[in-house]
């Protein structure tokens, strides 16, 4: 059993990197093996290119750009499971998972009615979002649908897929060094302090289930 996780956040000791990280040691505790990518670390990559490579023979259904996705492409067609997490920038994830994401989607395509996607069986997903704003905005901001979107294509052409929001983070550590005057910084300190460690349990808790799912779906 194989869990490939991304951190698609350009900070690899922020939020979702802990949120992920969390996640990865639940299912690991359950029993799968675990791959880890920080995205932003990885060698120069490109969105999907159109080059419609992965919709022939012998490639249907597998990515052919051999840049730096290549290597979570092919380990995310070998794994189980898949958790992929990104910050909220400006309405939507990073231009790193955006990167990700068509290459990931797009291959699974097949402009078939008989068989709409190449992989089979799906591969379950749990995607996290971090965000400044706080979850209760989320509606009001248009979050809500654009979380949908991608939810509903993931599970579409990936795998079932849950969603794992934490939202009012906190985004630097010396808000003293901002003039950012918009924000409660004491209330985002004690958040971090009090509620986020419960959030990376949260997080915990569903990668074990996660792992537990690709176990019972193997049984």
């Amino acid at each position: 059993m194989k869990i490939t996780a991304v951190n698609a956040s350009p900070r690899p000791a922020g939020n979702t990197a802990e949120l992920i990280q969390a996640a990865l040691d639940g299912a690991a505790s359950a029993g799968a093996e675990t791959v880890y990518y920080d995205l932003y670390r990885q060698p120069k990559f490109t969105g999907c290119i159109s080059c419609f490579g992965c919709k022939l023979e012998p490639n249907e259904g597998k990515c052919i750009c051999h840049d730096g996705l290549y290597p979570i492409l092919e380990d995310i067609r070998t794994s189980d499971a898949v958790i992929l997490g990104s910050p909220n920038y400006l309405s939507e994830p990073t231009a790193g998972f955006r990167a990700l994401f068509e290459r990931l989607v797009f291959q699974n395509l097949t402009y078939r009615r008989e068989e709409t996607r190449y992989n089979a069986p799906k591969t379950p997903v749990l995607f996290i979002m971090t965000s400044n704003a706080s979850d209760e905005y989320y509606d009001d901001l248009g979050y809500t649908k654009m979380i949908e979107r991608y939810r509903s294509t993931l599970t579409n052409f990936v795998g079932e897929t849950e969603v794992m929001i934490c939202g009012n983070t906190l985004q630097v550590k010396d808000y003293s060094r901002f003039n950012w005057t918009m924000f409660d910084i004491p209330g985002k300190q004690e958040r971090h302090e009090n509620v986020f460690p419960e959030e990376k349990k949260q997080a915990y808790a569903l990668g074990v289930q996660l792992a537990e799912k690709c176990r019972a779906a193997e049984e």
